[in-house]
């Protein structure tokens, strides 16, 4: 399977699409106004503390106040809070933690109003962006992720990612990180550093260091709401969180972006730095891989299957509901069990491709084609598993229920992707209402009227309808005929079939449009 990573550059921000065997299964979008994104740390400030729902809001300089729940404190708060006021007090220099004395954990069922304090100054990190009316999701359990470790500060433990199962491999990481990691902070060692020789874990591990010693010094002048440590970009988090033996390109459009992702590979994979690849094609790059077209055909409410069969997705309040369709595959196997089958197992595929293309979180319900035998719903359950595991986003899947339903349940960090598919009709204008059909001949004869005489235009085209160019040329003695013995000009009529029915366009002698001058009563 090869992996593509597509970065278009605009004005406004950056499209990211990435692709497996040409096919979208992911697209991002980076606006030069998406501040708030996870992974950063702000210093806030505490604006209101809510006993009811054991919650904080917090001032991070977004539109509304960010929300902070108990839970969300982590267990080192109270040295997170001690280190944060010595900093700020300039009591305490020694950014790695070196000889910091860790304070004794909250309590797990604690009050919020306990460890918290109105106007109260503290290091955050935003875990969900800003979404529909909600403001940013706190934490103040601090990690930075680099490309094969995790460090979390105020913490000793060392934990390896539940995927690698080797248990040979896993003490072998646990063996190394705890020989160089500094006391005082905590690792997790993450999927990907599997099979890492010592040197490139120091060197990932060195790098977190170093983000995190930058990020305490500006805390020491930073204002509230000031950012302490950001993330990187949503194209370089990508690649650290994704470049693997698959990647077999990254093509960028804007030259400064190429830079970076080239500098940044550089850094983290360097025999991996010749896959970038900088765009310099005349067509923009998400046209010249067909991705515009690709956006177009899967962001709509109903998705066509392959082989037959599509999906209709719809989206309320609460939850998101698909439902499967088998259309004109209904004649192609031999029972009604083997089409919804055979229908089920390919919607699955592309409902697991939906919810990553579309980030689609919360719960999501699944309405398959009925099938009847119990091992056939274990088999779509088993593929649902299977599709999902490629997904990074925290998920659960259950199994059918006697209905044919499934229940999947999506953790969403950002917004959800939504692209508009549908266009304005270009004859209402989205009103639902045209001119009067039978008027637009005469209107076209007064308009010819004006150019003829008024802007006394000698050559004039007309761009018109096709029912039109034939309502006007047909018979002996045509309309045509008549505006040439009119006003002494032959009027030549192209055949437009882009054009509605009642729209046209008068034209030059090149094919420019001429506009058409109408003087005010006032002039």
């Amino acid at each position: 399977m090869s992996t593509e990573l597509l970065i278009d550059s605009a004005q406004n921000g950056s499209r990211i699409a990435l692709l497996e065997d040409k096919s979208l299964i992911e697209l991002h979008s980076e606006g030069m106004d998406n501040q708030f994104k996870v992974g950063d740390i702000y210093l806030g400030t505490v604006r209101k503390i809510v006993n009811g729902l054991n919650a904080a809001f917090i001032d991070v300089g977004y539109e509304k106040d960010a929300f902070l729940h108990y839970q969300d404190l982590g267990p080192n708060f109270n040295s997170l809070t001690k280190f944060t006021k010595q900093v700020r007090n300039n009591n305490y220099s020694n950014y790695m933690l070196k000889g910091f004395e860790n304070e004794s954990e909250i309590d797990k069922i604690g009050k919020i109003s306990s460890p918290l304090s109105k106007n109260q100054q503290i290091l955050v990190q935003v875990v969900k962006e800003p979404i529909s009316t909600k403001g940013p999701r706190l934490s103040c359990e601090l990690s930075l992720p680099g490309r094969y470790l995790v460090l979390v500060p105020f913490s000793d433990s060392v934990n390896v990612s539940k995927k690698i199962r080797s248990s040979e491999e896993r003490k072998r990481l646990l063996r190394l990180i705890n020989s160089i990691k500094p006391a005082n902070f905590g690792v997790i060692i993450r999927t990907v550093a599997e099979g890492q020789s010592v040197t490139e874990l120091d060197k990932d591990l060195r790098n977190l260091l170093t983000n995190w010693e930058e990020g305490m010094k500006k805390l020491l002048k930073a204002k509230s709401r000031d950012k302490i440590i950001g993330e990187m970009s949503m194209a370089s988090s990508l690649v650290r969180d994704l470049l693997n033996e698959s990647f077999d390109a990254i093509t960028v459009e804007e030259e400064s972006t190429y830079d970076q992702i080239k500098s940044y590979i550089r850094t983290i994979a360097p025999e991996k730095e010749k896959i970038v690849k900088l765009h310099n094609g005349k067509a923009k790059l998400f046209e010249s891989f067909g991705i515009e077209k690709q956006i177009k055909s899967l962001f709509g409410q109903t998705v066509s299957l392959p082989q037959g069969g599509y999906v209709i997705i719809e989206h309320t309040e609460a939850l998101h509901v698909i439902d499967v369709n088998s259309g004109n595959k209904s004649n192609q196997e031999s029972d009604q069990e083997s089409t919804a089958l055979k229908t089920n197992l390919v919607a699955v595929k592309e409902i697991a491709r939906q919810l990553r293309l579309r980030d689609m979180g919360g719960i999501i319900v699944v309405d398959f084609i009925d099938m009847k035998r119990a091992e056939n719903k274990k088999v779509i359950f088993d593929a649902m598993n299977s599709e999902m595991k490629s997904d990074r986003s925290k998920h659960t899947v259950l199994p059918l229920s006697k209905f044919g339903l499934m229940q999947i349940t999506r953790q969403r960090v950002r917004p959800e992707v939504n692209i508009v598919t549908k266009e304005t009709c270009p004859a209402c204008n989205g009103t639902g209402k045209i001119q009067a059909s039978i008027l637009v001949a005469d209107k076209l004869e007064k308009d010819l009227e004006h150019m003829a005489t008024i802007q006394n235009v000698d050559k004039i085209q007309i761009g018109l309808h096709p029912y039109l160019h034939a309502y006007f040329t047909s018979g002996m003695i045509s309309q045509r005929v008549k505006w040439f013995f009119k006003y002494y000009k032959w009027v030549k009529l192209i055949k437009d079939s882009s054009l509605p029915v009642t729209e046209y366009r008068f034209l030059d002698e090149s094919g420019e449009e001429i506009e058409l001058i109408v003087k005010s009563e006032t002039d």
